[in-house]
């Protein structure tokens, strides 16, 4: 049995190792990316994205970076925690105790979790090779969204078939049973999140806010003595600091799809695992932990609604970080104000997790 006091080390160590694992292989990564020319050829949204008129606005903001950034970066966030993992597994295996209460991927809590990581960065990782070597963009959205859809409905339906999980945790609530439409629920809450990631879009803006949100989660799980689901979570948010510290303007590369991709998909299992496993509060508070990304979402969803019904835009541009810039506001104020405003949010989604 692990031992009590050791339990915060268990989650700290890993975090460290992930930010150093990051720091230690970014000039690696960095030299690799520029040799290779890993940005996009042509500025501007993908395919399904924008209008008639594609993304002007959004091409007068970041058109130049655009076409001389690497993408790719997130490799940097979720390859230094499956290096950590494979590490602190490794360090556990040869020495044994107490190197191997560091381990924190175990099938209880954390397969799943790390699952939706890797699946998110490889294929987020495709699509980003192909956008960088063809001019006409990466994978198609629609090809994007079935992924996944279909990740997401296996991941609901593990939860549902073989973890019994069949409700989430309300606070001053308890338990919602949800029954079988607990499945397409799990499913509705990971595309959102996933479509939340094109909050990468302003230079050190998304590393700043998923660090946050993991470290947050990561402080739920330990409460509710999930200690591997906190250490993983808490390793998600070293790489991606790692990453954040090479993202500050100007970045050396962005976190594109494969670090996106990977980030939601890990987002949506870790609020889930944090919720009725823990039998606890995770995923109703997710979306005032992760307030960014939900203002992501919305606006987006108010632009095009706008436009459809009144015929002109609510925004200037969406989602709504970018038309905080088309006001005037320089893009680190929209970044540090980010910041604070995910921190509060963390803080006050926490202890409404705790309250039971």
């Amino acid at each position: 049995m692990p031992i009590p006091v050791f339990d915060a080390a268990r989650v700290l160590i890993p975090f460290i190792l992930a930010f150093a694992v990051g720091i230690i292989f970014a000039p690696l990564l960095t030299d690799q990316l520029y040799h290779y020319k890993a940005w996009k050829k042509k500025a501007g949204k993908g395919k399904g994205i924008g209008d008639s008129n594609g993304t002007p606005i959004f091409d007068m903001l970041h058109k130049e970076r655009e076409v001389s950034t690497p993408r790719m970066g997130g490799l940097l966030v979720w390859g230094s925690v499956v290096l950590t993992a494979v590490g602190l597994g490794g360090l556990g295996m040869i020495f044994g105790f107490p190197l191997a209460l560091l381990n924190f991927v175990n099938r209880g809590q954390t397969w799943l979790p790390l699952t939706a990581l890797i699946t998110g960065g490889g294929v987020g990782l495709i699509d980003d090779v192909l956008e960088i070597t063809r001019s006409q963009g990466g994978l198609s959205l629609r090809w994007r969204l079935l992924v996944v859809a279909i990740f997401s409905a296996f991941a609901g339906w593990w939860f549902y078939e073989k973890l019994g999980v069949s409700s989430i945790g309300i606070p001053f609530f308890g338990q919602l049973q949800m029954g079988l439409f607990f499945i397409p629920f799990f499913m509705l809450v990971t595309l959102a999140l996933y479509a939340s990631g094109v909050i990468d879009g302003i230079d050190g803006l998304a590393g700043g806010v998923f660090a946050i949100i993991f470290m947050a989660y990561a402080g739920i799980a330990y409460a509710q003595s999930q200690v591997a689901l906190a250490g993983f979570s808490a390793t998600v948010a070293g790489g991606t600091l790692a990453f954040l510290w090479f993202n500050i303007p100007p970045a050396r590369f962005y976190l594109s799809e494969t670090g996106s991709m990977a980030l939601t998909l890990a987002l949506a299992v870790t609020a889930f695992s944090a919720d009725a496993l823990g039998h606890g509060v995770g995923v109703s508070v997710l979306p005032i932990i992760a307030l960014p990304l939900t203002l992501t979402v919305l606006t987006n969803m108010l632009q095009v609604f706008w436009k459809k019904v009144f015929k002109k835009k609510l925004f200037r541009i969406a989602p709504v970080h970018h038309h905080f810039e088309t006001m005037g506001w320089p893009p680190y104020k929209v970044t540090m104000r980010y910041w604070i405003i995910t921190i509060m949010a963390g803080i006050f989604g926490i202890a409404l997790a705790l309250l039971k």
